[in-house]
């Protein structure tokens, strides 16, 4: 179940490369159902928290009208940068799973501990490397045609 739901973050990922977004997808369930889904898209709106994580709560608290997403699983294709991780924590959701690990500011375990950071009102438990391979080649993939 667990890779199922990863596989559809990827393809929230894959909508974001199509718009050469950094592609970053993610996936909000509850109950065993998808309640909302997001990409990046920093680039088309010019907003620099359009974040696929962001998008993905801000339309799961839309659809629930609260903004605590008790009980809520996030799947996400990277590991959440800071802001994100903030907002998953404040959003009260319960577990994330990422994929790849981003070792310059991954916000679960990588750099900083923003998911399980004791100062905070809400921990979150996660689990990294869903599908990680697969994570890390859209990612990197997309930053070497950018360099090209």
């Amino acid at each position: 179940m667990i890779e199922k739901y990863m596989r559809l973050a990827l393809k929230q990922a894959q909508k974001a490369e199509k718009l050469d977004e950094v592609p970053i997808g993610a996936i909000i369930v509850l109950n065993g159902k998808v309640i909302a889904k997001g990409h990046n898209l920093t680039e088309k709106t010019q907003i620099a928290t359009r974040h696929a994580e962001i998008i993905a709560i801000e339309k799961a608290c839309k659809k629930l009208k609260s903004w605590r997403l008790d009980g809520a699983e996030l799947f996400v294709t990277i590991e959440p940068c800071p802001m994100c991780a903030g907002a998953i924590a404040n959003a009260r959701i319960k577990k994330v799973y990422f994929g790849a690990y981003e070792p310059k500011s991954g916000s679960a375990e990588s750099k900083f501990n923003v998911l399980s950071d004791s100062g905070l009102n809400h921990k979150v438990e996660f689990q990294g490397g869903i599908l990680e391979k697969e994570c890390r080649e859209i990612i990197k993939n997309y930053f070497k045609l950018k360099r090209r």
